[in-house]
């Protein structure tokens, strides 16, 4: 199939290696050129939007921010003025609800079938290619780009209309906050008290208080490891999307708005480009104790 795919950052890069590897013709389009040089020598078409698009029989996104979505799709020069009647846009971004279903409607104005589509699952998990694909949208839609979601997921799942993709997307990032801070106390506490971490870390994670968090995330911790899988500042706007959707439909997150603030007092310390797991380091400062 002819696919493109727009941004080629820490996710987006080993999701097209998989695509490539599957034999697929990729053009590809990154803001950032030399993010895409490895992609590019794998054989990968660098092209400009316009010229991807009118030439995908599926277009993805794996973008930053919703801002960044609603140009690229909707902007004066967005994509879907570009995309032939019967392709797809997918879009793996972690974005807004409200914006995955305005897509979807204007997508289909112009017979176009429109999914979103977040994943969980990491970097680690991008590049094993054993991704959690969350979609919304129409299952015909599904059927057409289920074979190609497949070379770089290991669970793709449809959860209901437009929307409801980005929707599930934000019960996993606020359970994953809760781990997040779980695993960074436990941690703490552990050290505190004068326990071996790399053998907390073996033995907690054979038991029920077990997450990715805990065992692949804390073992980054432990290891003073905090280079991104996933930004912090990303993490932020997926909590803000998540806290917005919350008050619209008034309900009171209080666990999830405490962790947003402490990773904004990390951004504040100069973190906003660590991965998530250096929330670490903004409780390290509040208890003035270091576990490395």
């Amino acid at each position: 199939m002819n696919i493109g795919w727009i941004g080629t950052g820490v996710m987006g890069v080993s999701m097209c290696k998989h695509i490539l590897k599957a034999g697929h013709k990729l053009r590809i389009y990154n803001r950032t050129i030399a993010k895409a040089q490895p992609l590019i020598e794998e054989g990968a078409e660098f092209v400009q939007p316009k010229e991807l698009a009118e030439n995908s029989d599926i277009v993805f996104l794996m973008l930053g921010y919703p801002k960044d979505v609603e140009e690229v799709v909707l902007g004066e020069n967005g994509i879907l003025n570009h995309m032939k009647k019967g392709t797809v846009l997918v879009d793996h971004t972690t974005s807004s609800p409200e914006l995955a279903v305005r897509i979807f409607k204007e997508a289909n104005e112009k017979g176009i079938d429109s999914i979103d589509a977040p994943v969980s699952g990491g970097d680690i998990g991008a590049r094993e290619g054993r991704l959690v694909v969350m979609c919304g949208g129409e299952q015909k839609a599904l059927d057409r780009i289920n074979d190609v979601l497949k070379v770089y997921s290991a669970n793709v799942q449809l959860l209901g209309n437009a929307g409801l993709g980005q929707h599930t997307k934000m019960v996993n990032q606020i359970v994953l906050a809760g781990n997040m801070i779980g695993t960074v106390e436990g941690l703490l506490y552990g050290h505190k008290c004068g326990l071996n971490l790399e053998q907390l870390i073996n033995t907690i994670k054979s038991g029920a208080a077990n997450s990715t968090a805990w065992s692949v995330l804390g073992s980054r911790m432990v290891k003073g490891d905090f280079e991104p899988g996933f930004y912090v500042e990303h993490y932020i706007k997926d909590l803000s999307i998540a806290i917005n959707e919350a008050n619209r439909m008034n309900l009171s997150l209080p666990g999830l708005a405490l962790v947003k603030q402490l990773y904004h007092a990390l951004v504040a310390q100069g973190g906003g480009r660590n991965g998530t797991q250096a929330l670490l380091l903004a409780l390290e400062r509040l208890n003035n104790h270091k576990i490395r």
